[in-house]
């Protein structure tokens, strides 16, 4: 190639390529405004707040596919070419990253049938915590211990989750045992007095206490309070204290594993060798 020629190229293209570059850094600039006013209007408005970081991401991802086909077509590569290419590409990647389109599709399932929502208490591959978002791929939860954990949506949209949040109330599950001899009756009422004095223990459906095991040192009690979701720990940790404060008022003990061992002074030791 001659000087000139090389001259004439770059005089040609380099306008084309500055321009490109121009629109893309501005075009990125632009879909990060649109993504965020997007995703402010739709956290106003009366949407499903499951949905807006699910399609803040697909509105980010879209436009900024669109923007690279237009920057591609700016410095000269055909569009329909490019697109050709880019759908080859697609496919190839498809076969090569099939969990995370298993992801994006058990990301889809969930929006539609929301087993969950942004806020439910659930239980899923073995973690425990609130949702905080459900993105294109992965569903973010939040645990108690104020930790971040990140779940692909395939296996929360083809596996079991537990919802503890959907119905609004929960049942607490406490065994209390009491020494064989205690007044079974009595420490049965003085337990259900108890709860019943807790403001945050429901009233319908109403506590219970009932003989559940004669264990082994003890005659053990189911206590059952109800409470709302968010109320939860609260009812556990105050009734776990209060039912031994209870029964202790009232003479009712709660006993320790023990043994009997049997000792026998006069038994015949055989001789060693």
């Amino acid at each position: 190639m001659s000087i000139d020629a090389f001259k004439t190229a770059v005089f040609l293209y380099l306008p084309r390529f500055a321009l490109a570059i121009a629109t893309l850094v501005i075009g990125l600039w632009v879909i990060g405004l649109v993504v965020k006013t997007s995703r402010k209007g739709m956290e106003k408005s009366n949407l499903d707040q499951t949905l807006v970081p699910f399609l803040s991401s697909l509105l980010s991802w879209g436009l900024k596919a669109l923007l690279l086909i237009s920057v591609a077509s700016m410095i000269g590569i055909a569009t329909t070419s490019f697109i050709a290419v880019l759908g080859a590409a697609g496919l190839a990647v498809g076969l090569a990253l099939q969990g995370s389109l298993a992801n994006f599709a058990g990301g889809v399932l969930i929006l539609i049938f929301k087993p969950y929502t942004v806020g439910d208490l659930i239980e899923a591959q073995g973690h425990l915590g609130v949702v905080k978002e459900v993105q294109i791929f992965n569903t973010i939860l939040l645990t108690p211990a104020n930790k971040r954990v990140i779940i692909p949506n395939g296996g929360l949209s083809n596996g079991s989750v537990v919802n503890y949040s959907a119905e609004g109330t929960l049942r607490v599950d406490l065994t209390i045992g009491i020494a064989y001899e205690a007044d079974v009756p009595r420490a049965k009422e003085a337990l259900v007095e108890m709860m019943q004095q807790n403001p945050l223990v429901l009233d319908e459906p109403a506590p219970m206490a009932a003989v559940t095991e004669l264990a082994d040192s003890s005659v053990n009690l189911a206590v059952r309070p109800w409470c709302t979701v968010e109320n939860y720990w609260d009812v556990y940790f105050e009734t776990t204290e209060r039912a031994k404060q209870v029964l202790e008022a009232n003479n009712i003990t709660i006993p320790f594993p023990q043994q009997d061992v049997h000792l026998y002074t006069d038994a015949v030791v055989p001789p060693t060798s």
